[in-house]
């Protein structure tokens, strides 16, 4: 999904291997990620760079989610209900700023 020339944000899920939660909350995430046309990505928090990262939004444990730079929920899972409604609020944010920028 793009937007007056910007790329849209992307929606991560921050894992880990010994996650229970994590598959429900990677499934949930991409099945959001798909009905709203954004990119998805996995993050393992096992990798040094997966660690770097969950570290720049505060993150330290999983399952964790993020539109953009914006954190939605650390450490628990979210309904796909919620999740979807919460990026989609933030969505029309990005929306909204996308279009000002455009319009400088």
């Amino acid at each position: 999904m793009e937007g007056f020339g910007f790329k849209a944000p992307e929606l991560k899920v921050f894992t880990m291997p010994t996650c229970s939660s994590c598959p429900a909350a990677k499934q949930i995430a991409i099945e959001v990620a798909q009905k709203l046309g954004l990119p998805y990505r996995e993050v393992n928090m096992n990798t040094q760079e997966g660690l770097a990262e969950g570290l720049a939004h505060q993150i330290m444990s999983a399952p964790s989610i993020v539109f953009g730079d914006e954190v939605i929920v650390v450490g628990r899972l979210i309904s796909k209900e919620k999740l979807e409604e919460e990026v989609r609020r933030r969505l029309e944010r990005w929306r909204a700023r996308a279009s000002s920028e455009a319009k400088r």
